[in-house]
């Protein structure tokens, strides 16, 4: 504990050392720099800062190891580190010779701070922004193909920080470009693990002094040989990822999953409502990018699907049929699909359930549209009741949970043996956690994959539909996605 204060001191004392080389080098420079600093400025502050950067690692206690050889701009525009699992990674970043990263604009605000972070020419990325991640894509690729003008960029590509067991996906953002990367891998190999920084985990503060209180902390940062994209690869950055991750992971000796940030949220948010965590959630995502579903032209077909839909009534459809709506070839991926929502295993399903789902996944309705299109379609008799298998039915294939037992939910909501639409609406009122389950899961997802560049919507992350609380942050530490 005594080593506390001591590194408090040092690396604040640090942080004063090198701001005024900061303001040096961004001086009369705004926000978002629209050229590279170049001249005196950079050639001057450059060295210092990177000095001062290992300098504050050293104070905090950290002992680094470096393996391989740092690429140049000519060589390797991008870099890619992983596991992404604490703020700490910085070290990555000082390392490498300082390349840009990618920053929320918000960081760019703080006092001290913001003006070390722009000293590195990030690329800033605003929240507000609805073209955000447009742009930033844009700007990446300005930047990855101007031959060397600007610096490199870092990037963590998992986008978020994991416990390190395995490498999560790869988002595409840094290998859209189709430029050549440099693979960083990250090791902490200490026998207790005071960096971690995972959001059911420690918070900023409780890591910081943990860390500050042992002797020291090994870190390994090792720089892989760059990894230059095939054509086929330029064409699909998806696919590209995909290669990056496996040797990543190969080397690390840790496995890969499709899991992202927010299949991981929203498997803890359905343990929070007593749901069956292993929901069709994750098995959906992967086998729409298998399928490179066309979800714009869907999303215009849903109309026209709600009708065969509605006028099936309960009639069961084959492979075949399925395949013939979906203007896609019976494969192996697409029987997939089909057996997910073939809960009899009996070659047969219910088309409706499949249209309820689309309608989750490609319509950023509210819940109560969501809610009528699917009293609607199982509303057999046109009387506005339904019974408590088609109820059950309903939300089964709302949220992708086929063994979900809702006559406990029934007999809360239903008066007699039928359940109105002006009844469920009711009760849903009276219970948000209810009311939001359609359609929580889609806010998480929308922001994501509608905002992508066109090129990379070929194969968007789209999952299906499951449930996660309106107050699914109260529970975490003050971890954000990167």
């Amino acid at each position: 504990i005594i080593l506390l204060p001591i590194r408090v001191l040092l690396v604040a004392l640090i942080i004063l050392l090198a701001w005024p080389f900061a303001a040096i080098s961004t001086a009369c420079c705004p926000e978002k720099l629209t050229h590279p600093i170049t001249g005196w400025r950079r050639k001057i502050t450059q060295p210092v800062l990177k000095f001062l950067g290992h300098a504050m690692f050293l104070s905090m206690g950290f002992m680094v190891t470096v393996k391989g050889k740092v690429a140049g701009p000519a060589e390797a525009p991008i870099f890619v580190a992983a596991p992404h699992s604490t703020f700490f990674d910085g070290i990555a970043c000082v390392v490498a010779g300082l390349p840009s990263m990618v920053s929320r604009n918000e960081n760019a605000q703080v006092p001290l701070i913001g003006r070390l972070l722009r000293a590195v020419q990030p690329v800033l990325v605003s929240r507000v922004d609805p073209d955000s991640r447009k742009n930033t894509i844009n700007e990446i690729i300005r930047r990855a193909t101007s031959g060397g003008q600007w610096p490199q960029i870092l990037v963590f590509p998992e986008g978020t920080c994991t416990n390190r067991s395995c490498l999560i996906t790869f988002k595409p953002g840094a290998f859209i470009p189709g430029v050549p990367v440099q693979p960083i891998l990250l090791r902490y190999p200490n026998k207790l693990d005071t960096v971690t920084w995972t959001w059911q985990g420690y918070t900023f503060i409780q890591l910081c002094m943990l860390t500050f209180c042992q002797l020291f902390t090994n870190v390994e940062v090792e720089f892989m040989p760059v990894q230059v994209p095939n054509d086929e690869e330029k064409n699909d950055p998806i696919l590209f990822a995909c290669r990056v991750r496996s040797l990543m992971a190969e080397a690390l000796g840790i496995p890969v999953t499709d899991h992202t940030y927010e299949d991981c949220r929203l498997m803890i948010s359905a343990g929070q409502l007593t749901l069956p965590m292993e929901a069709g959630l994750v098995e959906f995502t992967k086998i729409s990018r298998k399928l490179k579903l066309d979800w714009d032209s869907i999303r215009k077909q849903l109309d026209e699907y709600a009708t065969i839909a509605c006028c099936s009534k309960g009639g069961r459809i084959g492979i075949d049929e399925f395949a013939e709506y979906l203007k896609l070839p019976v494969s192996d991926v697409l029987r997939q699909l089909f057996t997910l929502f073939d809960r009899n295993h009996d070659g047969s399903i219910d088309f409706r359930e499949y249209v309820i789902g689309l309608a989750v996944l490609c319509n950023p309705a509210n819940t109560e549209d969501i809610i009528q299109m699917a009293f609607k379609l199982f509303d057999v008799d046109e009387d506005g009741f339904i019974t408590e298998e088609e109820f059950s039915t309903i939300l089964q294939a709302s949220l992708g949970v086929p063994d979900l037992d809702v006559s406990g939910l029934f007999k809360e909501i239903a008066q007699g043996d039928s359940v109105s639409y002006e009844e469920f609406k009711s009760f849903a009122l009276k219970h948000p956690q209810y009311a939001k389950i359609f359609t929580t899961y889609l806010d998480l997802q929308t922001c994501h994959v509608f905002s992508l560049p066109k090129e990379a919507q070929a194969a968007p992350l789209i999952a299906s539909n499951k449930v996660s609380p309106e107050n699914h942050d109260e529970s975490t530490s003050d971890k954000k996605d990167d």
